[in-house]
């Protein structure tokens, strides 16, 4: 009945201009018109047109939830979930989650299971976790089918099954989802519950490296320093190094500067090492700092002083920016 809580933010919001048609919405709501109680939820949920208000977004959530849409009924569960207009209350949201994941709402199966199988709102219960987590993979949620898969690999709700734990893996990373292709590509690298599989692992990290995310850029360039999985190539290790220190990654930023350090796919220069190790360790990466002071037995104070200079503007370009 509901179109997505996004669309109705897009489309509804854009319309009430005038204090009069947001005095229409909330006179429908006060009526008992369903799309109206859950449209006036969401404005005071993200605050468009209306201060924003968790209390009054959850009373008109849940005006409309107890009308039956499942839609609804899962945003409600979230709010309980998270305790945003309500207190926390995990009960409450399994209450939720399952009068709309009864209906098919995937989104809302995916949790149930991720309920069941933390034991929160309800007691721990594996095989029921399996089951809402089947259902919701069933309908195509990455999440689920990664959740579903891990149950397989630990023999949890269901017998271990190495092969099906891999296929649902693949199912979630062949959505085209970066976290699913870096999460199959890991278990392929380290063999974990699947057999070790450099090549499949290198494909997987590609996948999810050119999606930018920054930990499959990091193990690219690793497998291309190692020659794991593809011949090594230093300046394509390079490459995706910086792709992650770029991105604020400090353990990009701290492989990027031992390339620099070494010479490895890049002519050797110290300033830029101790740059980007500088970067990292100022972010807490331990390792970075013992590179740092490493380096800096090997420069002179000149070429410290340029260093420094240099690792204040990576700094503002690739950490302040990245946290904003």
């Amino acid at each position: 009945m509901f179109r997505s809580l996004l669309i109705c933010l897009l489309l509804f919001t854009c319309s009430v201009h005038a204090v009069g048609e947001l005095e229409a919405l909330k006179t429908a709501a006060e009526e008992g018109d369903a799309e109206a109680q859950y449209k006036l939820g969401a404005l005071y949920d993200y605050g468009k047109g209306v201060p924003e208000d968790d209390t009054k977004a959850v009373h008109w959530f849940r005006k409309a939830a107890e009308q039956g849409d499942a839609e609804v009924q899962y945003k409600l569960g979230s709010m309980y979930e998270y305790g945003r207009g309500v207190p926390t209350d995990g009960a409450m949201a399994v209450h939720w989650y399952r009068k709309a994941a009864e209906q098919g709402y995937v989104a809302a199966q995916n949790f149930l299971g991720i309920m069941y199988d933390n034991g929160e709102g309800v007691p721990e219960n594996k095989t029921k976790a399996v089951y809402w987590y089947r259902k919701a993979a069933e309908q195509g949620n990455a999440s689920a089918q990664n959740n579903l898969g891990l149950m397989y690999a630990h023999g949890e709700g269901v017998p271990e099954d190495d092969a099906k734990a891999v296929y649902w893996y693949r199912k979630a990373a062949e959505q085209g989802d970066a976290w699913m292709q870096y999460f199959l590509g890991v278990k392929y690298a380290d063999g974990l519950e699947i057999p070790e599989d450099d090549a499949k692992a290198v494909h997987w990290f590609r996948k999810a490296a050119e999606q930018g995310h920054a930990h499959a850029q990091n193990y690219l360039g690793f497998m291309y320093n190692s020659g794991q999985g593809v011949p090594e190539d230093d300046a394509r290790a390079v490459y995706w190094y910086r792709k992650a220190a770029e991105q604020g990654s400090v353990a990009g930023q701290h492989y990027l500067g031992l390339m620099y350090a070494n010479g490895e796919g890049i002519p050797e220069d110290h300033v830029q090492a101790y740059a980007w190790f500088s970067v990292a360790a100022a972010q807490g990466y331990d390792d970075a700092q013992k590179s740092k002071e490493w380096i800096a037995k090997h420069m002179t104070s000149t070429g410290i002083a340029e260093a420094q200079k240099l690792s204040h503007e990576y700094w503002e370009a690739y950490v302040s920016n990245t946290a904003k």
